[in-house]
């Protein structure tokens, strides 16, 4: 199973899982072709069946579907459900307490950046909370269709919060908890935003991170742009939980504005745990969420109620095979769509139990994955392939202490995985047993998810039919795709509908296959125009993690003056390798052995690491600049480690410099 297109998006695809245990029970393919062939041919009936399963407050009367992807024929739309009315956390909590009986079931198992710190919620309990957390909202004069801006850690508040704003009607806009003040700033700007929440402080491993000023910083720069529409700011209390000596962390002075600032424990407390939802109009927004543009300026990509509630139920159910006694464990942060997806609203809808986890992946020690599956007992882990890579490096010892023999699917998200990640993730974590399930923009082969009908085009937007490369599109939409970019509905039809009119181009490659398999070859942006050659950075990077020095790499283009375009290529070394031109050499010739003679690199830089976001996410727009020699390098403070930049930039090729 697949989430297709670009980050922003939550569009999955197929892919029967390889080697199925006996006792596995993920349909077989000929169910899959049943069911997707109903989904093309009459997809009335087929999402109609599957919003049967959910609460309507008033029954759609139209049909389920409609569109329009030609922006020679007016203004680009989708709308699923239309007329109908619901509320999305009444069909993700109240449904599951009062229809289903789950009240005493565990929704989420929360576990800390510490051990020692974990709770256990079930859903009756975040049906309480999120009905608090409505009433406080609403007291602090949010309404429906406000956007209220989240800055949180992965904290069971954060889901209390975003459902809260979905049971009111109001409109959430999560920030990612690494970004900088500068980045909360301009979407609490662009999403005119009414209330901010936070919490004091968090802990990322041993750093203690002041959340509190940074949200303070960014409201700053608010008044600093003459635009202030937070007049609250909800503040949780998470710093001072208790160490392991039983002290109290008060290692920050938290910044304090009683005109603003409201601490959210006390409010909590005093709030009401009754709040009846807000009933919406299927087409009604249920979030905001900000991903980088080619402009550098965030487009807040916006999601409505009924499809994202049909869309994310039904691939959570299919894709992860979900089972009532299952454990699911998916490593994201919310503050990405992964993490809304596949954390909050896919698991809820299908009443699951999730481990909902603040930590990173070594501290305090490099087996804490494991640590956590073999408390938990999950049966469903779903990683990056960065979080992979990154544990390899630490072998199999750390894993032989733990017991994951509960695990029946492995999943991973984010970026495309390599060979070697692939087959450790298989044969070391999943101990050859576990099927592996991969989403859209890896570079495993898959087939269509239910009611999506991809199509391949060429640069002059003509079908490729047969055995064929080239840019990947869809002429009909489904429930969960995204409905614009908001307040700029101009810049939606401009990024993903105006170069090939009649089709959402979803700006990644594709190949399809003799046996009629798509293999995602990766972004259209991370793709090389070599000599009028169009070639997957993925698949090169691919090939240099191959040779055995190499634990890492990626590759970005460089202009040539013959070529167009050159590659440029970055590798991390494995411990006690050593960059030579002897290896440069062998790298070279690995890519043309495995690609071809026009996708051999031009410059090799030896690169001790990668800048990465918090979340693990490789920044190759500032691997391009290093790569380009640019001078402005732009905001470094969303990587995890900006230090790596420097030593990036003293080490650069020579012939490139």
């Amino acid at each position: 199973m697949v989430v297709p297109g670009s980050h922003q998006m939550e569009d999955n695809m197929y892919c029967p899982p390889v080697d199925l245990q006996k006792d596995a029970h993920v349909p077989d393919f000929d169910s899959y072709l049943a069911l997707y062939k109903k989904s093309l041919q009459n997809p009335e009936a087929f999402w109609k069946e599957v919003a049967d399963e959910f609460y309507w407050k008033k029954p759609v009367t139209g049909p389920v579907l409609q569109h329009n992807f030609d922006v020679t024929k007016g203004n680009i739309f989708v709308k699923c459900m239309e007329g109908a009315k619901t509320n999305m956390c009444y069909n993700v909590l109240d449904r599951n307490v009062r229809e289903k009986n789950l009240a005493e079931k565990v929704a989420y198992y929360w576990e800390g950046n510490s051990p020692d710190h974990h709770a256990v919620i079930t859903y009756g309990q975040l049906l309480s909370q999120v009905c608090k957390c409505a009433n406080v909202l609403k007291r602090l004069g949010v309404k429906k269709g406000d956007v209220v801006a989240i800055y949180l850690p992965m904290i069971p508040e954060l889901v209390c919060t975003m459902l809260a704003c979905a049971r009111i009607g109001a409109v959430h806009s999560i920030v990612f908890a690494g970004f900088s003040s500068e980045s909360l700033c301009d979407r609490i700007v662009d999403a005119r935003s009414s209330v901010l929440v936070t919490a004091d402080g968090v802990y990322r491993g041993e750093k203690l991170i002041n959340l509190k000023q940074i949200a303070d910083e960014a409201l700053e720069k608010c008044r600093e742009r003459l635009y202030s529409s937070v007049k609250k700011c909800l503040v949780v209390k998470h710093h001072t939980l208790k160490t392991k000596s039983g002290d109290a962390c008060n290692k920050l002075q938290t910044p304090w504005d009683p005109e603003c600032d409201v601490w959210w424990d006390e409010a909590i407390r005093e709030a009401p745990e009754e709040c009846e939802p807000e009933w919406l109009d299927a087409e009604d927004p249920l979030f905001i969420l900000y991903t980088s543009g080619s402009t550098g300026k965030p487009k807040g990509v916006l999601h409505s109620v009924a499809g994202y509630l049909l869309y994310t139920s039904l691939t959570f159910k299919y894709v992860f095979d979900h089972r009532h006694d299952d454990v699911y464990w998916c490593t994201a942060d919310i503050g990405w769509i992964t993490g809304h997806s596949y954390i909050t609203y896919g698991p809820l809808a299908n009443g699951a139990t999730s481990v909902l986890f603040e930590g990173v992946p070594l501290h305090p020690h490099v087996g804490r994955f494991w640590e956590i599956i073999e408390k938990y007992k999950v049966t469903k882990f779903y990683t990056a392939p960065t979080a992979i890579r990154l544990l390899m490096k630490y072998g199999r010892e750390p894993l032989q202490k733990y017991d994951l023999s509960s695990l029946r699917i492995l999943g991973t998200v984010g970026e495309p995985i390599n060979p070697e990640a692939w087959h450790w993730y298989y044969e070391v974590v999943g101990q050859s047993r576990c099927p592996i399930v991969d989403t859209f923009w890896q570079t495993e082969t898959t087939f269509p998810f239910f009611g999506v009908e991809p199509t391949i085009l060429n640069e002059h937007g003509e079908e490729l039919e047969g055995e064929a490369e080239g840019y990947l599109v869809f002429g009909k939409p489904w429930p969960g795709i995204m409905r614009t970019v908001y307040r700029n509905h101009e810049r939606f039809e401009n990024t993903y509908f105006k170069k090939f009119p009649g089709f959402y181009v979803t700006g990644d490659g594709c190949r399809r296959d003799k046996d009629g398999y798509y293999w995602i070859t990766g972004r259209i942006d991370d793709m090389l125009n070599v000599s009028g050659h169009l070639m997957s950075t993925a698949e090169v990077e691919t090939a240099l993690t191959a040779h055995v020095a190499v634990a890492e790499a990626a590759v970005v283009s460089r202009p040539h003056k013959v070529k167009g375009e050159c590659l440029y290529c970055f590798v991390t070394l494995k411990d006690r390798a050593e960059f030579n031109h002897t290896l440069e050499d062998e790298l070279r010739r690995l890519v043309r052995e495995k690609i071809g003679p026009i996708a051999t690199p031009d410059f090799i830089q030896n690169a001790p690491a990668l800048p990465k976001t918090r979340s693990g996410k490789i920044m190759r727009r500032i691997l391009r600049q290093i790569a380009r020699n640019e001078a402005d390098l732009g905001d470094l403070s969303t990587l995890a480690d900006p230090k790596v930049v420097e030593v990036l930039l003293s080490q650069r090729c020579e012939a490139a410099a």
